[in-house]
């Protein structure tokens, strides 16, 4: 998992049925994030079991808006490292990087059908990939004290695509800032950024997140999906400007990355980074 606070280790749930839940309440279906013994970091099968409740949303006829959330004490801890980051050499090359082709989390909100609206409703920490999904979500209502942090940069896979998902959200310096040094940032930060709509009291960003999908929801849908679909096509195209700046550079076979994950995984700081 991505770095978080010793403490939340200790806190475990029991383990749910699915990865993802999925629940439809009127117009508004809510998704949740069920790996909570893991902080809801992502492997291959959370990315996969999110893209197929995310699927279900778009192909159901009943609903208009989505809420993703998460079980547990986080929104999601991010990349699961030992499942994802410590692979061989001959793996990161096959794949093309830490993910699966078909597991990829920069797909998830980028390859709809029908465009419906997704409400995203952090709380806990919200590190590394899912600073990513967050983002690429509509809009984002968190709970109050939320953390967030580009763990990317740190790490040594670079924070460019997420310095474009903050700066595409109006976030500009601030954007530059997180994504360059890798610091945790609150949501009471963000919102002042311009990367969050509502902070909520502790315990009510649910609640609040529901109730903007009620006033969206009683609007036409087709109105509301030509936004959505705007939006996220301008989003996607930034991005992809940025994978092409980035991907040549092959981060995750840099020496740099593999000593940061090593360092990470052994609970020490990292030697010496070398620029290679």
């Amino acid at each position: 998992m991505e770095d978080h606070p010793q403490e939340l280790l200790s806190l475990r749930e029991p383990a749910m049925t699915d990865l993802v839940e999925y629940r439809l309440e009127g117009h508004i279906a809510t998704i949740t994030l069920n790996r909570p013994d893991k902080l809801n970091a992502f492997d291959a099968d959370l990315v996969r079991a999110l893209a197929g409740k995310l699927r279900r949303f778009d192909e159901d006829e009943v609903a208009r808006v989505a809420i993703l959330r998460g079980a547990g004490k986080a929104f999601s801890s991010g990349a699961d490292v030992k499942a994802r980051q410590c692979r061989s050499r001959e793996e990161f090359e096959r794949f093309g990087g830490p993910q699966e082709p078909d597991a990829h989390s920069g797909d998830l909100l980028t390859r709809a059908v029908k465009w419906k609206p997704v409400i995203a409703a952090p709380h806990g920490y919200v590190m590394g990939l899912a600073v990513g999904i967050v983002l690429e979500c509509d809009i984002v209502v968190s709970e109050a004290e939320t953390k967030f942090q580009i763990t990317e940069t740190p790490r040594g896979l670079g924070g460019a695509r997420y310095w474009g998902l903050a700066h595409f959200c109006g976030a500009a310096a601030f954007a530059a800032e997180v994504a360059l040094t890798g610091r945790f940032f609150s949501a009471e930060e963000a919102q002042g950024a311009g990367l969050i709509a509502r902070v909520c009291p502790k315990g009510e960003h649910l609640g609040v997140a529901h109730r903007i999908a009620q006033s969206i929801a009683s609007n036409p849908p087709l109105s509301v999906r030509s936004t959505v679909r705007s939006r996220r096509y301008f989003m996607d195209l930034f991005e992809k400007e940025i994978a092409a700046q980035t991907d040549p550079m092959k981060l995750y076979l840099t020496e740099d990355f593999r000593e940061a994950v090593n360092a990470h995984l052994e609970k020490r700081e990292p030697g010496p980074f070398h620029g290679r």
